[in-house]
């Protein structure tokens, strides 16, 4: 490896935190600035588990994403797949996966090399990957991301600070809501900075970031696309179960902004009542095919139909779930990340921090 690149780790301490999107922002600035990148992720953790040739969809998102040549990119070691860590337990897998790590990346020319880490600091310590066990071997920097749920984020990541001691040269708090956004600049960053943690971005939570596509939500639900294929790039931010008359429906649907309408495919009462609202898109349950009607009212405001063979519970338990853990896979989504972390990620002290000039 040559001695002249920086290894930087992107770390969190649960998952679902935004390190790809803090990846792709911080990627952009590199570039900008006329440094050259790299991108590794030694832990696959973006497959189905019932694939048996599993692809890690985040690698080839970020690596199109910015542009990056294959010879820039590095794929997983390892996935964390059951069959993956039974043969470990079994200590039919004795690889040495540092050793393998830093000769992976040995070939790399590149002033940066971002690796992501996976859900946790101690995820993939059985392989030796742990964030730790990566930071020593590649004598790397490590920046962590935390999803900021109220003023007690600061009790982790004094814990953080005590296991990676100087190899954290900062943190980024993402998902502020707007109302607890003075709290983190007067109080959280402060306390973290006298205790020796550099809070470079504090991020505003944004609507757009939590979405989900249509298309994802069908991929999830498994479900049939009955009408407008071409629209399931359209992004849904909350979730709505039709389930009332429909005098209540109207004024209820009216209150949710770019929602999916999760209703019986027998209630056409609903399913006209949502059209007229802002719905990205209709899931009806049952696999029940709706009435001519509402395919050519769905055909006309541009509204995808998702058909599930599924109950109502089920389908909000799926499609809730959805909302904010969806890796950032959408391109719509690229552009707002990078957007922020541009306006809000001091960019000029982590430079300082990294030793780039």
């Amino acid at each position: 490896m040559a001695k002249s690149t920086k290894y930087l780790i992107v770390a969190s301490i649960e998952p679902y935190t935004g390190k790809s999107g803090t990846i792709l922002g911080l990627a952009r600035e590199f570039q900008n600035k006329g440094f050259s990148i790299a991108y590794s992720k030694p832990i696959g953790t973006c497959f189905k588990e019932q694939d048996p040739n599993p692809k890690e969809a985040d690698v080839q998102f970020i690596a199109e994403a910015l542009g990056l040549k294959e010879a820039q990119v590095r794929w997983p070691l390892v996935d964390l797949q059951s069959l993956t860590l039974e043969k470990r337990l079994k200590q039919e897998d004795d690889s040495d996966y540092a050793a393998l790590l830093q000769e992976s990346l040995s070939s790399i020319e590149a002033d940066v090399v971002i690796l992501e880490g996976a859900g946790t600091l101690s995820q993939g310590s059985i392989f030796g990957l742990s964030i730790l066990d990566m930071a020593t071997t590649l004598d790397a920097y490590v920046l962590l991301v935390a999803r900021y749920n109220s003023p007690l984020v600061v009790d982790s990541l004094e814990s953080v600070k005590l296991a990676l001691g100087d190899r954290l040269v900062g943190m980024v708090i993402n998902n502020i809501p707007t109302q607890e956004l003075e709290t983190t600049q007067t109080l959280v960053k402060p306390y973290l900075e006298s205790h020796g943690i550099p809070v470079l971005a504090l991020l505003p939570a944004s609507r757009l970031l939590q979405s989900v596509s249509v298309r994802e939500i069908a991929r999830q639900l498994d479900a049939q696309v009955l009408c407008r294929n071409d629209r399931l790039d359209l992004m849904v931010e909350s979730l709505t179960i039709g389930a009332m008359n429909v005098n209540s429906a109207l004024g209820y649907f009216r209150q949710g902004q770019n929602k999916a309408v999760v209703t019986g495919g027998d209630r056409t009462d609903l399913q006209l009542a949502a059209l007229e609202t802002s719905t990205s898109c209709l899931i009806l349950t049952g696999h029940m095919n709706p009435q001519p009607l509402i395919i050519s009212r769905a055909e006309d405001v541009e509204v995808p139909i998702l058909s599930v063979d599924l109950d109502t519970l089920s389908t909000v338990e799926i499609v809730d779930q959805s909302f904010g853990k969806v890796r950032l896979q959408e391109k719509i989504k690229v552009g707002c990340i990078q957007e922020l972390m541009a306006k809000n990620f001091d960019i000029e002290r982590f430079f300082s921090q990294l030793n780039l000039t």
